[in-house]
């Protein structure tokens, strides 16, 4: 059973049984208890598991492990504590893990120093760090003398456990932590984990009859409930028991949305440049450490490199960068240099969200929007530290778009509403790995374990069907396979319903090849025909396009042809629109959450616009409703107003604008104003252009962001009140599968599942794959795994992957059925320019638009067509 504790559940004390030169060194600390900290310590104590919500700076991780370092002092001093692992803290990442390890010592060593000074000699309570930076000798060291608390990441959990002398040190681990539990059950390393975690329970269970207490950490939890069942699992088909503390709304915020300059739109970019970098300078001075988030590594040098040139009197070692591209001893020393208050200012991108002690901030500053709830709390969560202290941070608008976003969410933050995330489900690819590691452990009968994966959250809903296909692949049923040189990894007997270990190969294979973080590299981009390269792409761009697509390198417009290993083809297209933006695959997504939020904004100034509302009227609502200043309530009231006054409707989360339009080639703009994300966006685009595709039997451009998409062709005879019709009729799943098969994001996803399901190695007796042999092999793969079974396990997973994760399918779907319901309405427009909504989306066709000035020009030039063309229907 999942539930909330209550009120009558919360204590002001430590729990009476704690020893006493545990309560002396928490009081000589601590002046009481943190919100976290009256629930939690009982709760533990009592063996319960526990999954605990609290902003941070509210002693989180003290919640966590103070009970346990009670128990372990006490086994200590009655001689009782043995020489094997208690617990095991797991975290997604491992400079958070070097900080738990640092942060631990100090107790471990006060505690014995009070009890001394009591008469009372404890022995040592080791913590120490497993991960893959831990050295042989380290390792070695930690099977002779195992520590007590074992800190370690997902990916070296699952390794552990097929490492059989290891392992017996925790066949009676009694405790499980997981810390940053929200960041890791919405990816596939989440997914690693929660099997990993219930082969360890039957582990420990099978070896001592008790299962370890299971405690969750997060400081953003939506849907909470969920979280707990990720964290806990199931058992004879029932959540296991799960008392939630959640004290998220513990802290205080002063937050701010705020523009440099007065007019978004007709301020130019050197000015809105100049305005960005003074804003950013005073913020700065005003503060003793700031933390400035970018959403893009590149963002990241851009403002270090900005603040250095315009301000070189003020920032020279005083400032740094910090993001997943720096070498790790770099970003060590910027975390270490942080935490002493060495730092005046320090920019990142991602790298800095997570429970790192970096020491305290006084203000964070996010450049654009954040695109997410919880990501925008998480970051400002960073500044003032301490639970008394109040967490300050402005968000910088540079465009109306991302001050639409912005505004919205700043009313969600300061009302503590998350965006729910979502935990993927029977992941084919992760099984695979599982399955093999499971088969080292021992012989196992094949229904056991099913039964030990279905207690898994992420795996409650496996078919059995699904499993024996995936022990059928593991143990070489396909024959076939081994033309491409995919051999067996266990044995299976259907007959006597087992399965083991295959050979002394199995093991070295996992253990080398374990993970679920794909590798990836960039490609080189060719001219078809010829020797000539032009420059390169990363991967993620190429899960926009497809064959036929237009896209900008290097200033020029060329047409992606096909792939051929680590290599892109192209022809030249000069004068050609683009059809995929070249930042497409740096953008951070929009939450489907906060989508629907601007959708209900949006509604409510549309509803005032309708009664006839003041401009000062709508603004000062916007000023006292939301968390901004004028400069920007006055720029999306423009914004809101221009597009209302123009084509008389505002889409919303309950209305889709659909607007069909003719560009400077005379080719046919259908804009769906959808306000749903990305991810959604990106699955109904695909859908639609399939369906277009086939009416006309033409190719069809995309363009595609956060707030709609465009479907762009020559065939001008079309009615987009008939195209959705047809979507509508159609099976949704199967028009999805055939438009993502033609796409170039197939072949690159399939090799990350392949890669998964160790059917493609990594690694393989001391030599490594490079990306592009993978790739090569990816290709091959597919072709052979579809003769076999268009349902293949890794084919599978990997249309699953991308409909699930990378799209949004489910929440399409209720798009869709809410239209079929008439629970979202359709509103269908014929526009000779487009509407003010539409600005941001058709520029991105045009081959013009390379440069920041250039973008600007265009949108200055839409907007004065639109306000003449108010302008003349109100004469």
């Amino acid at each position: 059973m999942i539930k909330f504790v209550s009120e009558k559940e919360k204590s002001e004390k430590l729990p009476e049984e704690f020893e006493p030169y545990i309560k002396k060194w928490f009081y000589s600390n601590f002046k009481s208890l943190s919100e976290p900290q009256k629930y939690s310590f009982n709760l533990i104590h009592k063996k319960k598991n526990t999954l605990i919500c609290a902003p941070t700076g509210s002693g989180k991780t003290l919640s966590a492990f103070l009970t346990i370092l009670n128990e372990l002092f006490l086994l200590a001093d009655k001689k009782k504590l043995e020489n094997r692992i208690y617990v095991i803290y797991i975290s997604p990442l491992r400079a958070l893990n070097n900080d738990i390890e640092k942060n631990l010592r100090k107790p471990l060593i006060q505690i014995r120093q009070i009890a001394k000074k009591m008469k009372i000699d404890l022995p040592e309570v080791r913590a120490e760090i497993r991960t893959s930076d831990t050295s042989q000798q380290q390792r070695a060291k930690q099977l002779k003398n195992p520590p007590h608390i074992l800190i370690t990441t997902p990916e070296s959990l699952g390794i552990i456990l097929a490492a059989p002398k290891f392992r017996n040190n925790f066949k009676e681990a009694k405790y499980i932590i997981v810390d940053e539990i929200h960041s890791l059950c919405e990816n596939k390393r989440g997914t690693h984990l929660s099997l990993s975690l219930e082969r360890l329970n039957y582990f420990v269970k099978q070896n001592c009859g008790l299962e370890p207490v299971r405690i969750g950490l997060s400081a953003t939890q939506a849907p909470i409930q969920e979280i707990a069942k990720y964290l806990v699992g199931f058992k004879n088909g029932k959540t296991r028991d799960c008392e939630i503390v959640d004290v998220s709304a513990a802290k205080k915020m002063d937050l701010k949305v705020i523009s440099p300059v007065s007019d978004l739109l007709y301020s130019s970019g050197a000015e809105i440049h100049k305005e960005l970098y003074e804003k950013l300078h005073k913020l700065i001075q005003a503060h003793r450490t700031t933390l400035i988030f970018t959403n893009t590594r590149a963002a990241t040098e851009r403002v270090v490199y900005n603040l250095k040139t315009m301000f070189p009197k003020y920032y020279k070692d005083n400032i740094g960068a910090h993001h997943s591209s720096i070498g790790r001893k770099l970003r060590l020393e910027i975390e270490e240099k942080l935490k002493k208050g060495k730092l005046k200012v320090v920019v990142t991108s991602t790298s800095l969200e997570l429970g790192i002690d970096i020491g305290y901030i006084d203000l964070v500053v996010q450049i654009g929007s954040p695109k997410g709830i919880s990501r925008a709390i998480q970051r400002i969560g960073r500044s003032g530290h301490k639970l008394q202290d109040i967490s300050k941070g402005r968000i910088i608008v540079l465009d109306r778009n991302s001050a639409l976003e912005c505004v919205t969410l700043s009313k969600c933050v300061k009302e503590n509403k998350l965006d729910n995330v979502r935990i993927p489900k029977n992941c084919l690819d992760v099984l695979i790995q599982h399955v093999v590691g499971m088969a080292i452990e021992k012989q196992w009968d094949v229904d056991e374990a099913y039964n030990v994966i279905k207690q898994s959250y992420s795996y409650n809903s496996l078919k059995k069907e699904d499993f024996l296909k995936v022990l059928e692949y593991a143990s070489g049923s396909y024959v076939s396979l081994e033309d491409q040189r995919v051999y067996a990894k266990i044995w299976l007997d259907l007959e006597n319903n087992k399965f083991g270990k295959r050979g002394k190969m199995t093991r070295v294979i996992y253990m080398t090849n374990i993970g679920t973080i794909p590798e990836e590299s960039s490609y080189k981009v060719y001219i078809r025909n010829t020797a000539k390269k032009i420059g390169s792409l990363d991967e993620g761009f190429l899960d926009r396009l497809t064959k036929g697509d237009i896209f900008v390198l290097g200033g020029q417009t060329y047409r992606f042809e096909y792939v051929r290993g680590m290599k892109v083809y192209v022809s030249q297209q000069k004068g050609a629109q683009p059809t995929v933006p070249s930042w497409f695959s740096e953008m951070l997504p929009l939450s489907y959450d906060l989508g629907l939020e601007i959708g209900r904004f949006n509604e409510k100034i549309e509803t005032q616009l309708k009664y006839g509302y003041r401009k000062n009227e709508i603004v000062d609502w916007i000023l006292s409703n939301y968390f901004t200043d004028s400069f920007t309530a006055n720029s999306l009231y423009s914004y809101l107003s221009e597009q209302y006054n123009y084509i008389g409707t505002i889409p919303t989360h309950r209305k889709i604008l659909v607007e069909t339009t003719l560009d400077e080639k005379y080719r046919q703009n259908i804009i769906f104003h959808t306000i749903f994300g990305r991810r959604v966006n990106d699955a109904l685009s695909r859908i639609f252009a399939y369906t277009l595709s086939d009416m006309i039997n033409r190719n069809i451009g995309i363009i595609v962001d956060d707030h709609g998409f465009v479907l762009i062709t020559s065939f001008r005879k079309i009615s987009p009140e008939i195209l959705i019709k047809k979507v509508l009729e159609q099976d949704l799943r199967k028009t999805l599968k055939k438009a993502i098969r033609k796409a170039e994001i197939m072949q690159r996803r399939f090799r990350h599942v392949a890669s998964r399901s160790l059917m493609i190695l990594r690694s393989y007796k001391g030599h490594r794959k490079s990306v592009g042999r993978q790739h090569l092999s990816a290709h091959f793969l597919l072709a052979a795994c579809e003769k076999i079974d268009p349902d293949f396990p890794v084919i599978k997973e990997t249309y699953r992957e991308i409909m699930e994760d990378v799209m949004d399918i489910n929440h399409t779907k209720e798009i869709l059925e809410k239209i079929k319901n008439n629970e979202i309405e359709i509103v269908f427009e014929r526009t000779d320019v487009p509407s003010p909504f539409s600005h941001n989306l058709v520029i991105q066709a045009h081959s013009d638009v390379v440069l920041i000035e250039d973008k600007k020009k265009r949108l200055q030039y839409l907007h004065k067509l639109v306000l003449e063309r108010i302008k003349y229907n109100s004469t």
